[in-house]
């Protein structure tokens, strides 16, 4: 028996963001970041660090490059929402892949 699976890559076109605000922007909403946030108390400096999730935080995927990730296919049209709010500005392509059932790489 197998898994049905998708293999999902992109490509940022840069010179089509307004900013580089908004690139991090597409690249936070997609893989989350850590804020840190530094401040000097009377007991010394503290640092305060809060991850913010993304969405491939909520979805379990296997990470094959740094533009190129593996998702169920059940979960796929969730990533397909979040790129087409980008479409003039991220160009992605997608590939089925059949896995193996006993292998489990979505941990």
């Amino acid at each position: 028996m197998e898994k049905r699976a998708v293999l999902i890559c992109f490509n940022v076109r840069s010179k089509k963001f307004d900013s580089n605000y908004e690139r991090n922007k597409f690249f936070r909403g997609l893989y989350g970041w850590k804020q840190i946030i530094k401040k000097e108390t009377k007991e010394g400096n503290k640092k305060y660090v809060y991850e913010r999730g993304g969405l491939l935080d909520e979805i379990p995927h296997k990470k094959v490059d740094q533009s190129a990730f593996i998702v169920e296919m059940q979960e796929a049209e969730r990533i397909f929402k979040f790129f087409e709010e980008w479409t003039d500005k991220v160009i992605w392509n997608t590939f089925k892949v059949l896995l193996d059932e006993n292998e489990d790489i979505f941990e």
